[in-house]
């Protein structure tokens, strides 16, 4: 496998990091291109590997490739800016978390605080294993949560985290003129305004 097939951007680090982390970024324009189905299990390959406190792996994926029934139920809970250029992605994969865990040795589950948190680290590897292999994936927290726990018949104690769009980069022709504008990788906050060593710094409160 290419080791690294997305674009380059022209971001800078403060610090040397691998070019997968800085040019991974999450547009809106897709192409009609459709994905194969294995492809994208491959994405969840990485998201499995991800860490868990107590190895729980609290994370679940829903998907559906564009063009079966489940695309537009997938589609409803997304709020109507999203659906706009997301209904062009060629899957929609929702992230789902379990609330709870049952501990070694014991036989009742349990909460567990860190669900949401290790159900992001699985997002994470899917985003940089989609991006190594040439696809752009898109989160989104811009939908109705009700809405998709009912549409997808999530049941308790799972909760929807997230929902993304996976496809391959296209011209984003189809998007409309405001959002054509914002189709390039957005800036970060450089090192010092995220990392301290010791304790909270009062520089970390305005940001």
């Amino acid at each position: 496998m290419t080791s690294h097939l997305i674009p380059p951007t022209d971001r800078t680090t403060d610090h040397p990091a691998h070019r997968l982390f800085v040019d991974r970024w999450s547009p809106r324009g897709f192409s009609n291109e459709a994905i194969p189905e294995s492809e994208l299990l491959t994405f969840f390959e990485a998201a499995r590997w991800a860490p868990s406190s107590y190895n729980s792996q609290p994370w679940r994926f829903l998907y559906a490739l564009r063009g079966t029934p489940e695309f537009d139920t997938f589609l409803g809970p997304l709020v109507e800016f999203n659906r706009g250029w997301a209904q062009h992605a060629a899957a929609l994969v929702y992230v789902l978390s379990k609330k709870t865990f049952t501990p070694l040795g014991k036989t009742e589950p349990a909460p567990t605080r860190t669900h949401s948190f290790d159900a992001g680290a699985a997002w994470a590897n899917f985003a940089h294993q989609a991006a190594l292999s040439g696809w752009a994936s898109h989160g989104m927290s811009g939908f109705d949560v009700d809405a998709a726990q009912k549409a997808l018949q999530v049941p308790e104690p799972f909760v929807v985290e997230i929902a993304v769009a996976v496809g391959r980069k296209g011209d984003g022709a189809h998007l409309p003129p405001q959002l054509q504008e914002r189709e390039k990788p957005s800036p970060r906050l450089p090192v010092a305004a995220i990392a301290a060593a010791g304790l909270f710094p009062q520089r970390f409160a305005g940001g």
